[in-house]
């Protein structure tokens, strides 16, 4: 049996993720000498050589790297177990992984604010791309919880509606069908549209939507933000689609247009999705529970309440 302590671990794989033995040092709070001490216990212990020195370089041997791996998978499980000791005394706490398309970060933020104010224990990871990306990340079961509006062709998940959406037609306001009535869907194959790039949720589905209709639409132009299809329509560059949560001050502030398009808006739903099978931490299962029961507009009134106080 291998008789290296979690601390003699701990020391190897800060010094293995970092390549160096002073930042080891300073993030596990020991001494360079100390860090450099621990080291060469575990390669006696292992009767391994687990770095190699050139120039003014480390590196991982092969046994070093075999290590690393197996390092890695003891203290993930640490960490798993930490998370279960604190679930078991009812506690709602730890990591929230969560990732989500673009679009979510006109809201989601909101739900995390007043979540976290509720269980100021909970620490959330949040990462944010485009649709397919997060596919990917899916894929990988990378995280407890995707926010996404377009779902994926995949029966290995578990779907939960929570919040409407809407994607709407905007334009310059002084653009030509700024004051028109009724427009119709094929009247915008002629004008220049500024789109998401391939990959994007809003995209994909208003693509669908122009698709069933026969409308073949030729980009004008692909940007990769809603930011910044908003700068291109309000420099009025074209007109394009996007989520009606996005466009909230550019519409007060009459520096956009809706586009009055038959079959516009289009109404969607927003999901917070995770794999069959996923062992959802406490904190996952309660910030699933808080989307599907908390009102967005409930959401606002209490930032608005406590931005006032």
């Amino acid at each position: 049996m291998i008789r290296a302590t979690l601390q003699q671990l701990r020391v190897f794989q800060a010094v293995a993720e970092h390549r160096s033995y002073t930042r080891a040092a300073e993030e596990i709070h020991l001494s360079q000498p100390g860090v450099s001490i621990q080291v060469k216990r575990l390669e006696e212990i292992l009767d391994a050589t687990l770095f190699e020195k050139m120039g003014n370089q480390i590196f991982l041997t092969a046994e070093g790297k075999a290590l690393l791996d197996t390092c890695r998978e003891i203290f993930d499980k640490l960490s798993d177990f930490e998370e279960k000791l604190k679930e078991f005394h009812g506690e709602v706490t730890g990591p929230l992984r969560l990732a989500a398309v673009t679009t979510a970060k006109y809201f989601l933020p909101q739900y995390l604010g007043t979540f976290l104010r509720k269980y100021p224990q909970v620490v959330p990871k949040l990462k944010v791309s485009n649709h397919e990306r997060i596919i990917e990340r899916i894929e990988a079961n990378a995280d407890d919880i995707y926010i996404m509006a377009t779902l994926p062709s995949r029966d290995d998940i578990e779907v939960d509606a929570f919040l409407e959406d809407q994607l709407v037609v905007l334009a310059h306001p002084n653009h030509p069908l700024a004051k028109k009535k009724k427009i119709q869907p094929e009247q915008l194959a002629s004008e220049r549209i500024i789109t998401r790039e391939l990959g994007s949720g809003i995209r994909l589905t208003s693509e669908q939507v122009f698709k069933e209709r026969g409308i073949v639409i030729e980009p004008y132009m692909e940007l990769g933000s809603g930011e910044a299809i908003k700068q291109a329509v309000m420099s009025d560059l074209g007109i394009s689609i996007l989520s009606s949560f996005s466009l909230k001050l550019e519409l007060q502030n009459k520096q956009l247009a809706l586009l009055n398009v038959e079959g516009f808006p289009l109404c969607r739903n927003w999901y917070a999705v995770h794999r069959k099978g996923k062992h959802l931490t406490r904190a996952a299962k309660t910030f699933l529970d808080y989307l599907k029961q908390e009102n967005f507009e409930d959401v606002l009134r209490i930032i608005a309440a406590s931005d006032d106080s």
